[in-house]
């Protein structure tokens, strides 16, 4: 356990950055390599409906982001906590963090299933889901709510590990209960003849492995991040503070997965080419997001260890690397996309008119990162000072607020594709502006530096 660590207080930055953002961007990449597999085998083993399919699943993608993004919002606050903590060498902290964080996931999980099990129609007809497409997309989400518990189980736990500078562990139990879900795809939908309903099926049951071999390896390793189930309960005043930070950084990103539907809604309207087009990009496109989003987690981790340690000049320059770090491997990657883009596209469907969609949405969406970047990162640097209001505020006015009067304002007047894909580097520009402005104004390395001295 302590060789997957990474000492965060002490030595080189830049090396322990991409040693600590890589497996994390890998995680996510492979998550979304096995939705991928999702849309992939719906599309190509359900004869006929293979488009609605994919685009039933497609259409779930910022529904579900929306609903996870809430609770992984919280679990990024305990992740700030349990880092600080670490830095300060506050080993009370951290066990009661942990164990809340548990306890939690698991509870707010279920009633959150059960709520959103209830609301799910009514869901998905406020996003103007076609007749054709709303059985299958109901059925898909139904289905994925139910495993809420297990997924939320697991983004706690990859938490827990990561605030303490290992990203690995949460890699490899992925990895595993990864090869389970593909295996599970085929078997449900080509052996079974299953449709969205086999692959969400699919995604639970592997989530839920995947959440067990990490509780089983939190109940075996080291203090302080041991678990035992004994001592599984909220304690109140460390969950305030997680709250604190988490709540902010959780409706931060339902904002963003928010903003997203109403985009989602808006290209429903158009018809089910578009709809497949858009389900295959986005699959694609997110592989350089959680790149991207890994150097931002890593900002928000290492600026928390060094903040907790009163080392606020190493907090600015793990932020620099972070940032240059995170240009030249996003450079890369979206050459490479960009490149290779509609051979990647014809893995999901043999439909030229869907890859060729499909192709223009990954250059308006890839674009569009060189402002994300900026943003992620100045948002990260920012919560790892425990300030997570101001990024919060500030997404639902730069994205949040252009994209709706995008899509009331300026797509009613021309409504095509490519109109409500420039919503994308317009909304995330504007919204990089006012981060770097709140950056600027704030300060947060100085204001850390005078509390310590005070």
């Amino acid at each position: 356990m302590n060789k997957k660590k990474q000492n965060m207080l002490t030595g080189s930055l830049w090396d322990k950055i991409i040693l600590f953002a890589l497996p994390l961007a890998a995680t996510g990449i492979l998550q979304q390599l096995f939705n991928a597999a999702d849309i992939a085998v719906v599309g190509r083993f359900t004869g006929d409906m293979g488009s609605i399919a994919m685009a039933a699943v497609g259409t779930n993608s910022s529904i579900v982001n929306l609903i996870v993004n809430l609770f992984v919002g919280l679990a990024l606050g305990a992740n700030v906590v349990i880092a600080t903590a670490v830095g300060m060498g506050d080993e009370d902290t951290i066990e009661k963090a942990v164990h809340l964080s548990i306890t939690f996931a698991v509870a707010g999980g279920a009633a959150a299933a059960v709520v959103c099990e209830l609301l799910a129609p009514y869901i998905l007809s406020l996003i103007h889901v076609p007749a054709e497409v709303l059985p299958m997309a109901t059925l898909y989400l139904r289905v994925y709510l139910a495993g809420l518990p297990v997924i939320l189980l697991y983004n706690f736990e990859s938490a827990i590990f990561r605030a303490v500078g290992d990203t690995r562990t949460p890699l490899m139990m992925l990895a595993i209960s990864g090869v389970v879900n593909v295996a599970l795809n085929f078997l449900f939908v080509a052996g079974l003849n299953m449709t969205v309903d086999g692959v969400a099926m699919a995604t639970v049951l592997s989530n839920l492995l995947c959440a067990i071999l990490l509780l089983r390896r939190l109940l075996r390793t080291e203090l302080p991040i041991r678990v035992e189930l004994k001592r599984l309960r909220i304690d109140w005043a460390v969950f305030r503070r997680i709250l604190r930070i988490g709540i902010p950084a959780g409706i931060q990103s339902a904002v963003f997965s928010f903003a997203n539907i109403l985009i989602q809604s808006a290209v429903n309207t158009l018809d089910t080419v578009v709809m497949a087009a858009s389900s295959a990009a986005y699959n694609v496109e997110t592989f350089a997001n959680y790149l991207m989003t890994a150097f931002g987690q890593s900002c928000t981790t290492f600026v928390s260890q060094n903040n907790g340690a009163h080392q606020t000049n190493r907090c600015k320059k793990a932020f620099g690397l972070c940032l240059l770090e995170c240009a030249l491997s996003l450079g890369l990657c979206i050459f490479l996309m960009l490149t290779f883009g509609r051979n990647i596209l014809s893995l999901f469907t043999k439909e030229a008119a869907v890859i060729d969609t499909g192709y223009v949405r990954l250059v308006f969406i890839l674009s569009s990162y060189a402002f994300s970047m900026f943003y992620d990162g100045m948002a990260g640097y920012l919560r790892g000072f425990g300030i997570s209001l101001t990024p919060a505020l500030l997404t639902t006015l730069g994205v949040c607020g252009v994209r709706i009067f995008w899509v009331y304002a300026v797509f009613p007047a021309s409504p095509t594709f490519y109109t409500i894909m420039a919503v994308y580097p317009v909304s995330l520009a504007v919204t990089s502006v006012l981060m770097l402005c709140a950056v600027l104004r704030i300060r947060p390395a100085r204001r850390a530096q005078l509390r310590s001295v005070a």
